[in-house]
């Protein structure tokens, strides 16, 4: 089991943009894909307020690079961010990183 950590850095005032997308669009086409979301967290204290972080379930790095080329190569997808960006970039910057518990993880 794996666990993908991404961080997503809007452009200033674009953040309800991009929660907008997610809901929208990506989780529908993310459970089509089988991708397993586990949550989703807004920056209340911290460095910028313009963040979205979640993290991704994954059975192994072979099922995330399946599932992921598969959905960043959908053309519904590519349709639907190309829509979401008509008014300018949503995201500055992300970063991710994929993660495995310990052995003493209440996730493992």
């Amino acid at each position: 089991m794996l666990y993908e950590l991404r961080i997503y850095h809007c452009v200033p005032g674009r953040l309800g943009a991009l929660h907008r997308r997610f809901e929208e669009v990506t989780l529908k086409l993310w459970d089509r894909f089988g991708i397993q979301p586990v949550g989703f967290w807004t920056t209340v204290v911290g460095p910028s307020s313009q963040t979205l972080t979640y993290l991704i379930r994954w059975d192994s790095l072979a099922d995330r690079e399946s599932k992921w080329n598969a959905f960043i190569s959908d053309p519904e997808w590519a349709a639907a961010r190309t829509s979401s960006e008509r008014d300018g970039a949503i995201v500055e910057k992300v970063e991710n990183q994929l993660l495995e518990p310990t052995a003493y993880s209440p996730m493992r």
